[in-house]
């Protein structure tokens, strides 16, 4: 005897009218985990976990967006996410969404191996890095978050104390929108060429005491560092738009300090 249940359609709901006449900037997924490989500057494949958000525009007639769609589009590219595959990766879910606006996030530890500056020994240093994808009518656009952990040393106090100067861990965020191809090793350079000194993972007594004197001899405001950072950052013809903040986690002040400098190169070569 045949038990089967007749076939019958399965209602779209998602795709059904929607009358309230009022369109939604941005719905989707937010806070997937997802395996990536990111190509590294020496050659290697640096295996990471990313957190994705992954959002398109809904026109005011479509009730709802299909929520299976994103996942089905992050794992159809099998882990290997570069910058060009996330690109692509960004077209893919507008069509397939059928929206005309699409916004895509991918934030992840990176990690650099550096040698210290006397023994030499390797340590790793990690950076929070997050690609920022959008597509608006047709036209893409892609940035890069680094956010660099350094070391600050202040002037003022440097100038006025018989006997050191106060310093402090800082971050530099740098978001940087691009025309060309740009390492995120060499973003976390221009932050950590702007700081009083760069941090390491692991240091040996002679490393400690250079980085200490290092600082001490390149002392720098949270102005200084924003500024050094900008003026490099002007110089490269890749970076179109750019946005870069410091942020001194003060060590005599129950505060921070910050800095912040914007610039679109663009409308100036325009």
């Amino acid at each position: 005897m045949n038990t089967r249940l007749p076939t019958t359609a399965i209602p779209d709901v998602q795709s059904a009218a929607d009358t309230r006449q009022l369109a939604i900037d941005k719905v989707g997924i937010k806070a997937i985990r997802h395996p990536v490989r990111v190509a590294e500057r020496g050659g290697g494949v640096q295996h990471t976990i990313a957190v994705f958000n992954m959002y398109v525009g809904l026109p005011h007639h479509f009730k709802g967006t299909h929520m299976s769609r994103f996942v089905e589009i992050l794992n159809a590219h099998e882990r290997e996410i570069s910058v060009e595959t996330f690109r692509v990766m960004l077209l893919e879910m507008v069509e397939r969404l059928e929206a005309e606006s699409g916004h895509v996030e991918m934030n992840f530890p990176y990690f650099v191996n550096k040698a210290a500056p006397v023994s030499g020994v390797q340590s790793l240093m990690d950076y929070d890095v997050t690609f920022v994808g959008e597509i608006e009518r047709g036209k893409p656009r892609f940035e890069m978050k680094v956010v660099v952990p350094v070391q600050s040393l202040c002037p003022c106090s440097k100038e006025i104390s018989e006997r050191g100067a106060h310093n402090q861990r800082s971050h530099i965020t740098i978001i940087a929108r691009t025309r060309g191809f740009v390492w995120i090793e060499e973003i976390v350079e221009y932050a950590e060429r702007g700081a009083s000194c760069e941090l390491y993972g692991l240091l040996k007594r002679p490393d400690e005491k250079h980085v200490t004197e290092r600082a001490y001899d390149n002392p720098k405001f949270v102005e200084d560092m924003v500024r050094d950072v900008a003026a490099a950052l002007n110089k490269d013809d890749r970076i179109e738009w750019y946005q870069v903040e410091s942020e001194n986690f003060e060590s005599i002040h129950n505060h921070s300090a910050y800095a912040l400098i914007e610039r679109d190169k663009s409308r100036r070569e325009a």
